[in-house]
């Protein structure tokens, strides 16, 4: 642009014997004079109010189709919750309004979203619970009014325009997830939740009632010798003990993004595992653990199959050194040789980033896939 400037100056300084300076200004009286620059301010603030606008109304989308889905996963789909995270997310270019214009997906939210506009993801693949969440701009009539736009000579009768958009999200079992940093066999699962029949109340507590005393359960580190069966799990399920720890990447956390994972049967918890369990133990904090049907090898070159993910609440422990009460049933407590994690089995979301797609085991995780 500096060059065409100067291009066009140049013969004008000839012609004028003036210096660039008063040659540039004698070209931009120009062409302010004949509407170029002021069109092109005009078109550049409409523009960006356009962005602006297809921003916010995406930005109400995905948190509409995250709020949505969390409902679906929690307990009833309540798509009326749309409305007030797509207004939450618009500014005082629209009067703080965006229109929903249409909630749809599985379940109770119909048959599936059909006609989707270019900006919206294909439906997903059949069985997959998910919500589509469809905005557009809020203002009377549904057109963004154009500020300069219509001054433009040939464009008086512009009267602005309606932005579109568009978001997809999904709930179910993780197939990935982050985890605390210990894993428990299926066969335990299986035997305390009766196969994903029974499982105890989430906190808080209140509003939800305590647990019942008799789901408490002692989960025997793996050098602890298992009395019970597994007639439910493959061969390779039922191992020496009923949990384990697993890699720890940090804070007593794991990643697990395929269907093995690396761990240690020993009986000792990292320091952050000991902080972890003292805090999740003190609070009652719904955790999430990995749940294994195999494991192979010892010591620190154990490797688990995971099956999937459990929602766990912590209510005691006994580790080398590290122990606590069990506040729900202390007659659980572990004694004499034995090292243990106490708890209860329940249901909840993750938190966490991950994936959708693995086997239902009470843990549930919200993504945005579109």
């Amino acid at each position: 642009m500096r060059n065409l400037i100067f291009g066009l100056a140049r013969p004008m300084m000839r012609l004028l014997g003036r210096d660039e300076s008063g040659a540039i200004g004698v070209l931009i009286a120009v062409l302010i004079g004949g509407g170029v620059l002021l069109g092109m301010g005009a078109l550049t603030i409409d523009v960006g109010r356009l962005y602006q606008n297809q921003a916010e109304l995406q930005n109400g989308a995905d948190a509409a189709a995250l709020a949505v889905a969390k409902s679906c996963a929690s307990s009833t789909c309540n798509p009326g919750l749309a409305g007030g995270y797509a207004n939450a997310n618009a500014s005082n270019l629209t009067a703080g309004q965006a229109t929903v214009d249409l909630v749809c997906g599985t379940g109770s939210l119909g048959a599936g979203c059909v006609s989707p506009l270019l900006t919206c993801p294909a439906n997903p693949a059949a069985g997959t619970n998910y919500v589509d969440v469809r905005t557009s701009t809020g203002t009377p009539g549904g057109l963004l009014p154009p500020v300069f736009a219509r001054t433009l000579v040939g464009n008086s009768g512009y009267s602005g325009t309606n932005v579109k958009a568009c978001a997809q999200a999904e709930w179910g079992p993780p197939k990935t997830a982050s985890t605390i940093a210990f894993t428990v066999s299926a066969c335990e699962w299986d035997q305390a939740t009766n196969q994903g029949a029974t499982f105890a109340p989430a906190p808080p507590y209140p509003p939800n009632p305590l647990p019942a005393s008799s789901l408490d359960r002692v989960l025997k580190i793996h050098t602890t010798k298992s009395n019970s069966g597994c007639t439910t799990e493959p061969a390779g399920a039922d191992a020496p003990g009923n949990f384990g720890w697993t890699d720890d990447t940090g804070n007593c956390s794991v990643t697990i993004s395929n269907n093995s994972y690396g761990g240690n049967t020993g009986t000792s918890a990292s320091q952050d595992c000991k902080t972890a369990l003292q805090n999740d133990q003190a609070n009652r904090t719904l955790i999430f653990i990995p749940v294994y049907t195999k494991v192979t090898g010892n010591g620190t070159n154990a490797t688990f199959t995971l099956k999937g993910f459990a929602a766990f609440v912590i209510t005691g422990y006994r580790l080398p050194g590290f122990s606590q009460s069990d506040w729900l049933n202390p007659k659980n407590d572990c004694k004499g040789s034995d090292f243990c994690i106490n708890g209860y089995f329940t249901q909840g979301l993750v938190p966490s980033s991950g994936s959708v797609g693995g086997t239902n085991l009470g843990a549930s995780i919200i993504v945005l896939s579109g």
